[in-house]
């Protein structure tokens, strides 16, 4: 079995009204779900991708107003890297960046791979990385001052933080089949890095970064974190031979749960790091037409009986 790359990413936010406007305004990703979060109905669950919604371009927020801001340390999903297609791309992102106040690093060469490091408002860690072409599955979501040719075209890996690289490496090349492809040194060149591919090394997302680092205390979820990645896999069926196949190597694993835009399992690989494994549909355009995603609250069926109690529990965006 295999994973077909990230599916989703999800952080958090406690200024959602300025979170919609760096991910669509400065970014140019389209808000293509507008909901809210499944086990917390107080709070929004807002969904980023590219046109069409596809699988592998979803960076997506849990509107948590009254947490405190993320403490960065290790035992964590500590950065989402995007792809962009040519050095150019990420000039212009870096301009662009200078132009918006966009804190923002230098362009740097990481493994071989081209990449720019920045950060939202509230602090998450992101980065662009050329992808030198490699094929767009998706749609641009057009923006008047982003050039196509420059636009965000999903994820080309997740970062994440360990004491020791030995703590993760048998889950992800033994229970997960991801296989090692390089050993390297972090942007900041003291760092040791493994970096992991799904086999195919095809689709959004086919890498992760795992970073060793043992002198950092332990990283507490808040405002500007990652909550949980999520990798794709093609439909139902696959996802209940992967969930037996995680069970039968000795994780904890959900129950199958239907999200209705797709269907999950999760897992905790430490104490700090949550996966997810969902579906790859029906997908956003299952209650909403494809012109009008994420323009107004949507609520998946069994929650359409409580709309008016759970309206009243949300202040509007903007308001």
């Amino acid at each position: 079995m295999q994973l077909d790359g990230l599916h989703h990413v999800t952080a958090v936010s406690a200024k959602i009204a300025g979170n919609v406007e760096f991910y669509t305004q400065v970014l140019g990703l389209r808000l293509v779900k507008k909901s809210v979060n499944q086990d917390d109905v107080s709070a929004y669950h807002l969904f980023y991708a590219d046109k069409l919604g596809s699988p592998g371009t979803d960076m997506t927020f849990f509107d948590w107003p009254h947490i405190g801001p993320n403490g960065r340390g290790t035992d964590s999903i500590a950065g989402t890297a995007f792809r962009v297609s040519g050095e150019q791309a990420l000039q212009f992102w870096a301009d662009r960046f200078d132009d918006l106040g966009v804190d923002r690093g230098e362009v740097t060469d990481f493994a071989g791979r081209t990449l720019l490091s920045f950060e939202d408002p509230e602090g998450q860690q992101l980065y662009l990385v050329d992808d030198q072409g490699t094929e767009f599955e998706g749609e641009i979501w057009q923006q008047p001052d982003i050039p196509e040719e420059f636009a965000l075209r999903g994820f080309y890996s997740i970062l994440l933080s360990m004491p020791s690289i030995r703590q993760l490496d048998q889950i992800l090349t033994g229970i997960l089949n991801f296989e090692v492809v390089e050993q390297a040194k972090w942007i900041d060149q003291q760092t040791d890095t493994v970096i992991y591919r799904t086999k195919d090394g095809s689709g959004p997302g086919a890498e992760v970064w795992l970073l060793e680092e043992p002198h950092l205390g332990r990283a507490q979820l808040g405002a500007g974190g990652t909550h949980h990645v999520a990798f794709r896999v093609k439909d139902f069926e696959t996802e209940k031979q992967w969930r037996n196949h995680l069970i039968e190597s000795g994780l904890y694993v959900s129950g199958l749960i239907d999200r209705f835009w797709f269907r999950s399992i999760y897992f905790r690989v430490s104490n700090g790091i949550l996966f997810e494994i969902a579906t790859d549909g029906p997908g956003f355009a299952i209650d909403e037409d494809l012109e009008n995603l994420g323009e107004k609250l949507v609520l998946p069926p069994f929650l359409e009986s409580r709309r008016r109690e759970i309206e009243a529990g949300l202040t509007p965006i903007g308001a």
